[in-house]
């Protein structure tokens, strides 16, 4: 499979779980991430133009990016100007919980944060130090690539605290952000047969232990967006990301999103985005 990153090997990734590496001072070519199976964090120095959500954003300077792969992007480094590192690295590699749910992947954002000269040394030592245990011998490499994938984590949360990490304050946000974390939670679908177990609002309510009239009014209230509204974004980024990143056929990511028959699928796939699942295969 081509993932579009010169060097990556999946089956080695998939072995070690995670790869180190220096970026090239410059690309002739674009390098899509595209959505895979793996993490990816890194530090660059240079313009690139980073793609979410049909939006192009070119971004020049310093600054530590995270590449999720529960979302379509791709990034693009542009001119020759390009330098600094990145870490790949399988969902299952980090196994705290903690850092795997952090918003600095969250799917509704492309966390790009700007570094200063300071900031930008101390990530740099980082990396050097996973790059040469990557390299070396060490027995216990993983664990210390871990450790500095924290460090990572926890030094871009200090420089820019995403807001909604603040304990929710009233019942209302609460049981919206279990609904939220519950729905994400469903994806990204990696197999064709793991079809959707929550679809409806009433499937979420039972699964909260809660009346779904409260549920509705709770997400409502927090978000100004009904429930169902939620879920069939969510559903529909989904169903956009499996037809352009996977030779599944519209029957079975249809099957897959919980619909009965692949008519029923299309209908709702154009109802949202205007277009048909074919159609946007052939893009």
């Amino acid at each position: 499979m081509d993932t579009g990153i010169p060097g990556l090997n999946l089956e080695e990734l998939k072995l070690k779980g995670f790869k180190v590496h220096k970026l090239s001072p410059s690309a002739e070519l674009p390098v899509h991430t595209g959505r895979r199976d793996y993490y990816k964090l890194g530090l660059i120095n240079g313009e690139i133009s980073i793609e979410q959500d049909g939006q192009l954003k070119d971004i020049k300077g310093t600054f530590l990016i995270f590449v999720n792969p529960k979302a379509p992007k791709s990034i693009v480094r542009k001119v020759n100007r390009t330098s600094g590192y990145a870490c790949i690295f399988a969902e299952t590699f980090m196994s705290n919980r903690e850092l795997r749910d952090s918003p600095l992947f969250n799917i509704e954002k492309s966390p790009v944060i700007p570094i200063d000269s300071e900031q930008a040394a101390f990530v740099d030592h980082i990396f050097q130090k996973m790059l040469i245990t990557y390299e070396g011998d060490y027995a216990h490499k993983a664990e210390l690539i871990k450790n500095c994938i924290a460090l990572i984590i926890h030094e871009a949360l200090s420089i820019q605290p995403p807001p909604h990490l603040s304990v929710p304050k009233n019942g209302a946000s609460r049981i919206t952000h279990m609904f939220l974390d519950m729905l994400e939670k469903q994806f990204p679908i990696e197999h064709a047969t793991d079809a959707l177990q929550l679809r409806t609002a009433q499937d979420f309510a039972a699964s909260l232990a809660v009346h779904v009239n409260y549920l509705n009014r709770a997400v409502k209230a927090t978000t100004g967006k009904p429930t169902s509204v939620h879920i069939s974004m969510r559903i529909t980024a989904e169903a956009e990301a499996l037809l352009q990143h996977t030779d599944w056929s519209v029957s079975e990511i249809a099957y897959a999103l919980g619909f009965s028959y692949p008519a029923y699928f299309n209908n709702f796939f154009k109802r949202l985005t205007g277009n048909t699942p074919s159609s946007i295969r052939k893009v």
